[in-house]
């Protein structure tokens, strides 16, 4: 594993804290350590991996930057050409201090001590990671929250709340980590310590405001410009691969490195041997409209049983996204195959309006058009008031679409959440309720999505799934999985320049009726085959419930795991045994969801012995 670790500022115990530091150093997470700085009340050390992970240190200054920052200025730009990245942030930091956050872009994180102050920052979208505990008015830091845990200041409890939020999400969103002390940064996020002190704040928001006019032609070509200078800026002189999984943005990145790479391009896909979940059909359709070397692997049932402990130990929290599995494969391929770099196609959805809930949502928001006259009056009266309406097809399907309609968003988001569909009193103990505020996601959800700079649904969903389903989920499933491979990843659909200019499109360009992406399918017309534009949306899914019924290990492993979670007191022995019930009884696929948040869960807990 990649990644940096240390402390400043903390006043006591120096001896403890300088065996913690040796201690992660020869830890398993942080076994390829590259240098280590200990300089008065600082100690940090950083691992190398597959990141370019340096340090700059002098009398003035210290750095420690991992990642591939993109330099707004052109004399910052000069610096890292000549010298490294961390030489150009460390002279920005000490030219222009904090505003140095408005003369980068790219995919970073970082932490600079100065004169008596410390900053860290992470990029705009979350592409990288950074923990901290602010102890003893000093700062822990590491890229894993687990190394802040261990530090002997930091007591590392795990906090229930943030297990609560985890069923609820099926990861533990930023701010928040599995330890109560802990705080993990959010995109564009950055925090200050001075004089014990710590203070935190953004350094930039998503701006959706309706600029990008003109000819669609027009447009259409600044999009393509966009795209193929994010691809070329990301490839750094290497020869890199692609994640396809044969939808738009995946064979829209396939196509440009295709086009500016040398010889033949190689991608690698995960088909499944269940009809439900395959679709290589469209990643051959690909392959032959830009000649790709397609590496195809079919994933077997006993792959995710090798797969569980690998994925709960490369994660600092658990996580439970089960596209992890796939993920993690495709990229043992390509590092099997000899490549160090990947592209992955993920951000067009959150970006360019490509979740089905958008459209799904806006069919909800028109009913609120009607004056409210109207609906109070009429609609409502003769939906509900009618004797026989429960009986009737049309006006029962009416009666659900203005229950829904009348739940605002983004709370209506939620209503087919898991645990927005059982009681909660009869999955979870008693005690472990009582200490937790269920209402807490939600809260969370509404600050997000009413925080942004537009009032449009569709632009205030695009910048919540920014957050918790981009970079609280996707990119710490690819970015971990990749690691855990052995492998680097681009995300050129998150490209500043292609994310400005989405956020500057209309919300009509993203959405228009119940057609998802529109201005983006359009564009893509005589690049990408008809029939990828024209699929729908299936996302990169797992038959994990089907299979962990019919294959004897992996089912094996999943009730093993969930006896041993029912100990730990947080949820109900009984719910989980009538979960395993309708799992195998009713909807394998459905309940299966569940089974494997809970089953990954204590993976995790198993893999540190907690």
């Amino acid at each position: 594993m990649s990644g940096f670790f240390g402390w400043t500022g903390l006043p006591s115990q120096p001896d403890q804290s300088h065996d913690w530091l040796l201690r992660m150093a020869h830890a398993a997470r942080f076994n390829d350590i590259k240098s280590s700085v200990v300089k008065d009340n600082l100690a940090l050390s950083v691992s190398g991996g597959v990141y370019p992970v340096t340090h700059f240190a002098n009398d003035e200054i210290c750095t420690v930057l991992m990642g591939r920052p993109r330099w707004l200025d052109s004399g910052l730009a000069a610096r890292a050409k000549e010298a490294s990245d961390a030489s150009a942030l460390a002279m920005g930091c000490m030219q222009f201090d904090t505003s140095i956050l408005d003369r980068m872009a790219g995919s970073f994180s970082f932490v600079v001590m100065q004169h008596g102050k410390t900053v860290a920052a992470i990029d705009r979208c979350g592409i990288h990671s950074l923990c901290y505990a602010h102890v003893d008015g000093g700062l822990v830091f590491s890229t894993h929250a687990e190394a802040i845990a261990a530090h002997p200041l930091v007591q590392g409890n795990i906090d229930h709340q943030a297990l609560y939020n985890y069923f609820h999400f099926h990861v533990i969103p930023s701010p928040g980590t599995l330890f109560r002390e802990i705080r993990r940064l959010q995109p564009a996020q950055s925090i200050t310590l001075k004089d014990k002190h710590l203070g935190s704040s953004f350094y930039h928001r998503h701006q959706y405001s309706p600029v990008i006019t003109g000819r669609f032609n027009d447009k259409k070509q600044k999009l393509h410009s966009l795209l193929e200078q994010a691809v070329a800026r990301q490839l750094h002189g290497q020869k890199a691969a692609a994640f396809l999984s044969g939808g738009l943005d995946s064979s829209t990145v396939s196509g440009y490195l295709s086009k500016l790479q040398a010889g033949v391009t190689d991608t690698f896909s995960i088909g499944f041997a269940h009809q439900d979940f395959d679709e290589m059909e469209y990643v051959h359709i690909a392959a032959r409209q830009f000649n790709l070397n397609s590496h195809e692997y079919y994933l077997q049932p006993q792959d995710i049983v090798d797969a569980i402990p690998i994925i709960a130990g490369a994660y600092d929290e658990p996580f439970a996204n089960n596209s992890a599995v796939p993920t993690y494969f495709c990229a043992r391929k390509a590092q099997e195959d000899g490549f160090d770099l990947m592209f992955a196609g993920d951000g067009g959805d959150e970006i360019f309006g490509g979740n089905a809930r958008y459209a799904k949502q806006m069919l909800f928001e028109h009913y609120h058009l009607a004056p409210a006259w109207l609906r109070k009056a009429l609609i409502e009266p003769v939906a509900f008031a009618t004797p026989f309406s429960k009986h009737l097809s049309p006006l029962r399907k009416l009666q659900s679409y203005i229950v829904q309609a009348n739940v605002p968003l983004p709370d209506r988001l939620e209503t087919y959440n898991l645990l927005n569909r059982q009681s909660l009193s009869e999955m979870f103990e008693p005690e472990f309720l009582s200490v937790v505020d269920t209402g807490a996601p939600i809260a969370a959800l509404r600050e997000c999505y009413f925080d942004t700079n537009s009032e449009h649904p569709v632009n205030r969903m695009l910048n919540l799934d920014m957050k918790f389903t981009l970079a609280d989920n996707d990119l710490r499933k690819v970015v971990c999985m990749a690691e855990a491979a052995g492998v680097e990843v681009a995300f050129p659909m998150l490209d500043d320049d292609v994310v400005s200019f989405s956020c500057g499109l209309p919300p009509s360009d993203k959405v228009r009726g119940q057609t998802l992406r529109w201005f983006y399918k359009k564009a893509m017309h005589g690049f990408l085959p008809q029939a990828i534009i024209n699929k729908s949306k299936h996302g990169f899914g797992l038959p994990f419930g089907p299979w962990a019924l019919s294959h004897k290990p992996l089912k094996e492993l999943v009730h093993t795991r969930l006896d041993e979670l029912a100990k730990r007191q947080w949820i109900r022995s009984d719910y989980i045994q009538t979960l395993k019930r309708l799992h195998a009884e009713v909807h394998p696929v459905y309940y299966g969801t569940m089974i494997w948040i809970l089953v990954m869960l204590e993976e995790w807990l198993q893999t540190r012995k907690l």
